[in-house]
């Protein structure tokens, strides 16, 4: 392989301007390799090719449809295009599809573009002076003012030595385009190959590829592994981005990945039914009046067009031709999305581009009327300023966050992330938190205090209402709180509100801790009311009830008293309406014990009578006994166990 860079060359211009035939005079690869297209003479799908440059770099080449009902096919061709070989007839001059086509080349930011003047061997010099002057004039307000224009031949060769001298000095001297560090190639061609299997082709839009490499099929989410990868046609064992690439798949068939899936590194991409972006409405073909908010439209990206709604934000309700503006697109299918990446948009019916622009947010809410931060942390995307996208998403955030919520939210790596959110604490902006449920969690000193005084009045609420509970449950919290945050993000809190004494945390109950000492003092002396009147009772105490309406306690703050007073060894619970003061529980079982130790065994009246109980006390007790193993019963009988 060369030192140098691949690059992707792609055609554009309108059907019959001589695309095909001068790929095949550069390359000696006819890409119309459908019967139909030799036919009729027109391209219908992508073509592929390759074309070796004088500095030894290889250029993989696209060759696109020019006929106006395959335009979808020309923005999919046009996918990961590095340069762009502009083809108009010399006869014909500039027509409808070589206009819709440069709209595409624009709207996808392709940087480079090279004129070639086709057919120039059918026109005299002064014809292919005055196309070559029409052309200039029209790219004087495109990115491509500056472009090359090269009168070419495909029948004699004319131009070729100077095309690819401009495609060499494109090549030395740019870099090709990379989006992101995660693998991610957009298909467009499934095939079998007789004992290989299911193999699919697509330009390598960022990271790289080998054999054994696992990937994702997207948006089924479907994993298969890599067999073989080719480039530009030849076996390799490591393919960079930026290339033309064929890979030989396995697990998968040509049902299970199709042309406009995505190929991913497998959990680096989620897939989104809807993104913030930045849009401009075009007006190509001089047709279209002021586009309508949630106007319904084709939505081209990658290799795939699917349809959707387009809604403005925080805009008017309409947008004139050449007007920029922020907007939420809503699909009706989910892609592959991922921040920067380019769009087109093609108007419902009839079908033309109407614009496009490059993508801010792939997962934001559902929202198009926006706060000034959140219209700012747009702006902030559009500038990639880094710095001010992590300090104005951190802003944001009205409850504690993580790193990774952060650098998935912003689509900045995790490293880089890191780095801007350091900045931020050392600068005091952000605190740093505790590492609670596993991740250690950030959060703003006004949103912390903010918060910890919510959670202070909600606990100071409860216990007003409620004086005899103890307090809530960390989720009857959280729902009070906010039942949409994340329960990470809730315990950071709660942790921070016992620091500063705003809450108390025992044994899953959260508590004020004044109105925690107030109720403890409460259950103090209510578990000594009640050890009075269970001595007072001795062998026949009040039942549970009785007992909580004679002291006058409810019934909360009693049964967490007796638990207390059983808990220290005062009490003996028999069931649930009967409790012994432990003296008089001991004096019953040394009656029942003596008289089982006398006589072997014993009849429940016949301990009923011994232990001078009723019924209503006896039956409970001997149970009590029987469940404790001191005693086992015999049938009618009970003999004693220990």
């Amino acid at each position: 392989m060369s030192e140098h860079p691949s690059f992707i060359l792609g055609t554009a211009g309108h059907i019959d301007h001589g695309k095909s035939s001068l790929i095949k005079a550069l390359t000696g690869t006819d890409p119309d390799r459908l019967e139909e297209e030799k036919r009729r003479g027109i391209t219908i799908e992508l073509g592929f090719a390759q074309l070796k440059l004088p500095n030894n770099t290889t250029m993989g080449v696209v060759d696109v449809p020019g006929h106006e009902r395959f335009v979808r096919q020309m923005i999919s061709g046009s996918t990961g295009v590095d340069v762009a070989l502009l083809c108009i007839a010399a006869d014909d001059g500039i027509m409808p599809q070589t206009i819709e086509h440069l709209a595409v080349l624009q709207l996808l930011a392709i940087e480079h573009c090279v004129v070639a003047i086709t057919k120039a061997d059918l026109v005299d010099e002064d014809w292919l002076a005055f196309v070559g002057d029409e052309i200039r004039n029209y790219l004087a307000s495109t990115p491509y003012a500056t472009a090359p224009i090269i009168p070419t031949s495909s029948k004699s060769g004319l131009g070729f030595e100077e095309l690819k001298a401009s495609l060499v000095e494109i090549t030395t001297h740019h870099k090709s385009t990379q989006r992101s560090a995660a693998m991610r190639l957009p298909v467009d061609r499934v095939f079998t190959i007789k004992g290989s299997g299911t193999v699919v082709t697509g330009t390598l839009w960022s990271g790289s590829v080998a054999p054994d490499d696992e990937v994702e099929i997207l948006p089924a989410k479907k994993i298969a592994r890599v067999r073989s990868v080719q480039l530009h046609g030849l076996p390799t064992k490591h393919a960079p981005f930026g290339n033309r690439v064929a890979l030989n798949l396995v697990g998968v068939t040509t049902e299970e990945v199709r042309p406009g899936d995505f190929l991913a590194k497998p959990h680096a991409i989620n897939p989104s039914d809807r993104f913030d972006a930045s849009f401009i409405y075009l007006d190509p073909t001089e047709k279209w009046k002021a586009l309508e908010s949630g106007s319904r439209i084709h939505l081209a990206h990658g290799t795939r067009e699917v349809l959707g709604r387009i809604l403005f934000i925080n805009s008017s309700k309409t947008l004139k031709p050449g007007d920029r503006a922020y907007v939420q697109i809503r699909l009706e299918e989910p892609l592959a999305l991922s921040r920067n990446d380019r769009f087109i948009v093609r108007s419902y019916s009839p079908v033309a581009v109407i614009g496009g622009g490059f993508l801010l947010r792939s997962h934001p809410r559902r929202k198009t009327n926006l706060s000034e931060s959140e219209f700012s942390l747009l702006e902030s995307l559009e500038r990639d300023d880094t710095s001010t996208i992590i300090q104005k998403a951190a802003a944001l955030y009205k409850v504690p966050f993580t790193l990774h919520s952060l650098s998935t939210s912003t689509e900045i790596d995790a490293a880089t992330a890191a780095a801007e959110l350091k900045s931020l604490v050392d600068a005091g902006t952000l605190l740093f938190t505790e590492v609670v449920s596993g991740s250690p969690h950030y959060v703003s000193p006004s949103v912390l205090r903010s918060a910890l005084a919510k959670i202070e009045n909600l606990l100071i609420d409860f216990h007003g209402k409620n004086p005899e509970q103890p307090g809530l449950s960390k989720n009857a919290l959280l729902q009070r709180f906010d039942k949409n945050i994340n329960p990470q993000a809730f315990d950071v809190l709660v942790l921070e509100a016992q620091k500063q004494g705003k809450a108390h945390a025992a044994g899953g109950i959260v508590s004020h801790p004044k109105a925690g000492a107030h109720l403890q003092q409460t259950e103090t002396q209510a578990a000594e009311a009640l050890l009075q009147l269970l001595q007072n009772g001795a062998a026949t105490p009040l039942l549970v009830q009785d007992l909580f309406k004679t002291a006058d306690i409810h019934s909360g703050v009693g049964q967490r008293a007796l638990n207390a007073l059983e808990k220290q060894g005062n009490v003996v619970r028999i069931n649930k309406d009967i409790y012994y003061e432990k003296n008089a529980f001991d004096d019953l079982l040394n009656k029942a014990k003596n008289y089982l130790g006398k006589h072997q065994r014993a009849s429940a009246a016949d301990l009923k009578e011994t232990m001078g109980l009723s019924r209503k006390y006896a039956i409970p007790l001997l149970e009590y006994l029987d469940a404790a193993c001191i005693t086992r019963r015999e049938g009618d009988m009970r003999v004693l166990i220990k």
